[in-house]
Formats: C-alpha cells, sequence, structure tokens
C-alpha cells in the first residue's frame, strides 16, 4: 500500500474536510458547522484550514484542523496557530507524526492544543509542546452587594460603548457567537472584559470563565459578577486557576484534566489565552 500525501487544506477542500471530521469525530455537529466553526480565521495571510492525509485513491483518511490568528502579546505582534480536530483513521495512524510535524514545521508561529486527548498530548510532548497547569477553581456562586463599588454591563451596546481600541475589537471578534456570554465589571476606562459560556456541573447550570482581560479587577468585582450569574441560574463559575492571582472564595480546587499544550521559543503560559482559538469558535 502507497504512503499517504500531506496536503494542506485548502478553500475548496474545506467542504471534504469538514465532511470527514463529521463523519469520524465524535459528537452530533454537522459538517456544515465543521466548515462554519473552521472559516473563523483571524489572519491577514490564511496559509491553509490545517492539513490532511490522502491515500492513492485520493480519499481523505485523516486530518489536524488549524486556528490562525495575528496577535499583539506583550506590546509585540505574534502569529498563532491553534491545532485542532486531529483525527486520523486506524489503518493509518502510523502517519499521525508525519501530519503534526508538517503543522509545526511552519515557521513564525507559536501553536497551541486546547482539547489534547491523553495520547494526543504525549505525542505533541515528543515535539517539546510544553503542558499548561489544568488546576481549575470551581467557586460557588453566593449573592450579595459588592462593597467596592464598581459596576456591571452585560447588554451589547453598553460594551460597546465602553469599550474602545483592541478592547473594542477583541469583544467585537468574538460578539458573533452565540455560545459566548460577556459582560464587562468594573468602572469607566477601568473595565475587565469577561467572556463565559453556560455549562453543567453535577447537573446544575454553571458558567466556565474563557477569557478575563484583568486579573486584578476580575477579583475586585467578582462578587458582583457571582450574584449576576446565579441570578441567571448558575450556581458554580469555573475558572483556571492559571487565569488568577488568587482564588476567589469559597472555592475548591479540581484537577486531573487532559492538559493542554502549547509550543513557543519566547511565550509562556500566561501568554496563552483562548481568544481566537477553537475554544470560542466551536461550541465544545
Amino acid at each position: 500500500m502507497a504512503q499517504p500525501t500531506v496536503v494542506p487544506v485548502t478553500d475548496a477542500a474545506l467542504p471534504a474536510f469538514s465532511s470527514f471530521l463529521q463523519q469520524h469525530m465524535q459528537g452530533n455537529r454537522s459538517a456544515a458547522d465543521w466548515e462554519r466553526g473552521l472559516r473563523n480565521q483571524w489572519t491577514a495571510e490564511l496559509p491553509n484550514f490545517g492539513f490532511m492525509l490522502k491515500n492513492d485513491q485520493g480519499e481523505i483518511v485523516g486530518g489536524i484542523g488549524a486556528y490562525y490568528a495575528d496577535r499583539v502579546i506583550r506590546g509585540k505582534p505574534e502569529k498563532f496557530c491553534n491545532i485542532t480536530s486531529w483525527c486520523v483513521l486506524d489503518t493509518y495512524r502510523q502517519q499521525s507524526m508525519k501530519l503534526a510535524m508538517t503543522v509545526i514545521k511552519q515557521p513564525g508561529y507559536h501553536f497551541t492544543d486546547f482539547s489534547p486527548t491523553k495520547v494526543v498530548g504525549g505525542t505533541l510532548k515528543f515535539f517539546k509542546f510544553q503542558e499548561m497547569d489544568d488546576a481549575q477553581a470551581v467557586v460557588l456562586n453566593l449573592p450579595g452587594v459588592p462593597l467596592n463599588g464598581g459596576r456591571l454591563l452585560d447588554r451589547a451596546t453598553d460594551i460597546e460603548a465602553a469599550l474602545s481600541g483592541s478592547a473594542l475589537k477583541i469583544y467585537q471578534d468574538h460578539a458573533e457567537f452565540p455560545w459566548l456570554k460577556h459582560v464587562l465589571i468594573g468602572s469607566p476606562g477601568e473595565w475587565c472584559h469577561v467572556i463565559y459560556k453556560r455549562a453543567t456541573f453535577k447537573h446544575m447550570p454553571a458558567a466556565i470563565i474563557l477569557h478575563l482581560s484583568d486579573r486584578r479587577l476580575f477579583l475586585r468585582h467578582f462578587r458582583r459578577l457571582s450574584t449576576h450569574l446565579l441570578l441567571r441560574g448558575m450556581v458554580s463559575t469555573h475558572v483556571e486557576c492559571r487565569m488568577l492571582d488568587a482564588v476567589p472564595w469559597p472555592a475548591v480546587i479540581r484537577s486531573g484534566f487532559n492538559r493542554k499544550v502549547f509550543l513557543s521559543e519566547s511565550l509562556d503560559s500566561r501568554d496563552i489565552d483562548y481568544l481566537y482559538s477553537e475554544r470560542v469558535a466551536l461550541d465544545l
């Protein structure tokens, strides 16, 4: 049997690749959902939508999706490639490493994978990917009157009016995804932008924090946020400890998840967030 070839997922090939993911990835996401999700890209020069393996009959037998984003980190422009949906048919599993190498040999990028299985995570560690802290604070949402002032904005018109510059662009780039919820906590000129999604924890509604723009303001105004979430039926707030300088009270710490990984020569884990990635573009 001839060895499969690795080819980029081009615009023309994306529908077929999306159909492959729909057939072979777990979940009930349709091919149209996969295609729509992967078309969310945030770069001026899109190299591909990932890479796929094709056998000598031209059939897709594996692939890795990719999200590309141009970001500014610590005041410097940086380029990111977020790996998603790594899927290879069993018969061709030995080609998985070649597929991964093709992705990470692309020069000039920082690479992330936010949903690796244990096997995928182990494989990426072979390529020098670093693990991120998996500890997560589960904070009980309690009602209360905040003592340190501040406001909470959750209407789109109010949020857009309060933000400007790069902060406004981040909001506008992520406002289109219906599964994401946005609030600002703080005061005029000093806002923390919080992005969360609704989930279920121990059969109870919960809020999963995907992004917070200011650690200090988040902690200072957390009681206002938790009251807001509780009034909307969410009993707990879940936030990764690496996003925090301190853990709100009352909370328990959970760990033991498949660790997210990244590959970078200049950034550390505190520079890595979920903006412009599969965590926001797909309803995972």
